[in-house]
């Protein structure tokens, strides 16, 4: 047989031009357009909008009643009352320096310690994360409210059992105190729960190089295990500045952030929605408030933006 006899070979295909992407049909265009356009809006007119109007009625006075035009525009003059005239603003950036360096050592630490151990399987371990997240669904306010079961002074669980009558609410020396164990009561499971997530995600073969170095548990997480969570670590410290900055829910419950409660997101509504109604002054108390969580924002981002790079 000759090789003129032998049966054509196929003729492979030819490739797809490069660079042309296949378009999604309009109903699905439509889909995307509406998932992307509709939150877009809703940030819009729900987070810049109004973040933007309070800059801008930061520089003016004005008590909410009567057409726009009616705003006396005074410059920095508000900013410049809030730091030498107003008593209650530095104090209140204590207490949240207060509130902010409690949630980092003590609630925080031990959201991590309870991490740790229900991420060793132990015995009902469903269980306890169920208990310590429990509070974490409940509001600030309702904490509040739940807390007063312990800490009325007539009727309070903790006089009752040790024949007390301390006003723990009331008395401005302790009431800071009592009520950060409340928010601590909370945040403790929160921090719990994002940890756990972490330890769950971490690779196995490390823990057991580190046993095979013979490293302790303890050494091992903390030279180990704990490095390895860093974006977990950024976002924990931003969850912390931002909970300290708006504490507002548990303490206006208490008595409206006042008597030695004081913080910055109680005066902001005093000044809003309160007696006063002063919405220029308000306004630059909430624009310094947004100032000051927007540092550590800008951080952890940066430093997001930062490992993205370098993957």
């Amino acid at each position: 047989m000759s090789h003129t006899d032998e049966a054509p070979q196929p003729v492979p295909a030819a490739a797809p031009p490069q660079g042309r992407e296949k378009k999604l049909p309009a109903r699905d265009r439509l889909t995307v357009i509406l998932m992307v356009t509709i939150p877009l809006v809703l940030v819009l007119l729900l987070v810049w909008l109004p973040a933007l109007l309070s800059v801008v009625l930061s520089f003016g006075k004005w008590n909410g009643f009567g057409d726009l035009d009616t705003i006396e525009w005074v410059g920095f003059q508000n900013y410049q009352d809030i730091a030498t005239i107003y008593p209650p603003f530095w104090p209140a950036i204590q207490h949240n320096l207060i509130w902010l360096g409690f949630l980092f050592v003590l609630p925080t630490m031990l959201g991590v310690l309870l991490a740790v151990i229900l991420d060793r399987e132990v015995r009902g371990s469903r269980i306890y994360q169920t208990a310590f997240y429990m509070p974490v669904v409940l509001s600030l306010a309702l904490i509040g409210f739940i807390w007063q079961l312990f800490y009325s002074r007539d009727q309070g669980l903790i006089n009752q059992v040790f024949h007390t009558q301390v006003d723990w609410y009331g008395d401005p020396d302790i009431n800071l105190w009592a009520v950060l164990v409340a928010t601590a009561w909370r945040h403790t499971g929160y921090i719990m729960l994002i940890y756990l997530a972490g330890l769950k995600g971490v690779d196995a073969s490390l823990r057991e190089a580190a046993a095979v170095d013979g490293a302790s548990e303890v050494r091992t997480f903390f030279n180990v295990i704990f490095p390895v969570m860093r974006p977990i670590n950024m976002i924990v410290i931003v969850i912390v500045v931002i909970e300290s900055l708006r504490a507002f829910d548990l303490v206006w419950v208490v008595n409206k952030g006042r008597n030695g409660l004081e913080l910055i997101g109680a005066l902001v509504a005093q000044n809003v929605i309160g007696e006063a109604t002063r919405y220029g002054f308000g306004s630059a108390l909430a624009v310094i408030m947004m100032l000051i969580s927007s540092i550590f924002i800008t951080i952890y981002l940066r430093n997001v933006f930062r490992e993205e790079r370098r993957g």
